[in-house]
């Protein structure tokens, strides 16, 4: 192992059980820092400490331009890469490990702001008539599309929670469910009637046929059809299966829920910082993508609408 390999593998170390980032952001680190390794090593760097901003600069444009057997990537990607590297080296300052932060200055990718894509209030209806709830796998499809669409969470916050995370919320209509975002951050977002209902109706009806399948039964909340608890991938599987059912025309991720939940609180009226708050964003100016989904939308209408608007 390098030295600059010793100082990546304590700062993902550091990322995973200091800051508390989530294995899925530690991966997508590991992933970018790894590649940051092998181009230095290409050009005979393996100290932390020697590092330059061309060197950083150059890696920017080699992760864009590609090379043979290796397609460039896309801006969002690229700059992506280089945040994992500024954070990185941020860290090895403060470590100890360098006297300062190579890619402090570097300037990113530019990235074309894309707008989030939401469902209409129809086409999520018609989503949630998809699952058969006379099925176990039906009842736990319908409880989750209800919780992912009526709380806003982030799949990975539902399928992490278990059991005793929301049972006792079931009976009390003002009752809360607490969720972990990124970095463990905690907040708590209502759990309305429909998701209530649709939860309480797997836990008595559909967790335990799926649950009498596995062979150490676990306190996760939603199941595999092996009675394990139901990972992202098989969670994003059932949304796309019941998307294509619902002939939406349009793909569909958890994503798209949680896009869909935020445009349409503020297309009902909400303030921009009470969604901030339901969908645990850090900083309000994240949430504010989400107003300009509205003022697209109303554009539109108004483009269609009003007999003067052409």
């Amino acid at each position: 192992m390098t030295a600059l390999e010793r100082v990546i593998a304590a700062y993902l170390d550091h990322l995973e059980a200091e800051v508390g980032a989530s294995g899925h952001t530690v991966a997508a680190y590991r992933r970018d820092l790894a590649r940051y390794a092998r181009f230095l090593s290409g050009e005979q760097t393996v100290e932390v400490a020697v590092i330059r901003p061309a060197q950083v600069a150059a890696f920017g444009a080699w992760l864009r331009e590609g090379d043979a057997g290796r397609p460039g990537l896309a801006p969002s990607s690229a700059a992506r890469a280089l945040a994992a590297v500024g954070s990185f080296h941020a860290f090895a300052v403060r470590d100890g490990e360098a006297a300062d932060n190579p890619a402090a200055h570097v300037e990113r990718p530019k990235q074309s702001r894309r707008l989030p894509k939401a469902l209409s209030v129809e086409q999520v209806q018609a989503l949630l008539d998809v699952p058969d709830r006379t099925t176990a796998t039906g009842l736990r499809d319908a409880a989750l599309l209800e919780l992912l669409y009526g709380t806003g969470a982030r799949i990975s916050e539902v399928c992490a929670l278990d059991v005793d995370d929301i049972a006792a919320q079931l009976d009390e209509p003002d009752a809360g469910l607490r969720l972990f975002g990124k970095g463990r951050k905690e907040r708590m977002v209502p759990l309305g009637s429909y998701a209530r209902t649709a939860v309480g109706d797997w836990l008595t009806r559909g967790r335990p046929v799926l649950q009498a399948k596995a062979t150490r039964p676990g306190p996760a909340l939603l199941l595999n059809a092996r009675g394990a608890r139901l990972s992202r991938q098989s969670a994003f599987n059932a949304i796309a299966d019941a998307a294509a059912r619902a002939d939406l025309g349009v793909t569909v991720s958890p994503h798209t829920l949680r896009h869909s939940f935020a445009t349409h609180l503020l297309d009902g009226g909400a303030d921009v910082r009470v969604v901030q708050e339901l969908l645990g964003h850090a900083s309000v100016t994240t949430t504010q993508i989400y107003t300009l989904v509205t003022a697209e939308h109303l554009r539109e209408v108004f483009l269609t609408a009003h007999p003067r608007a052409r």
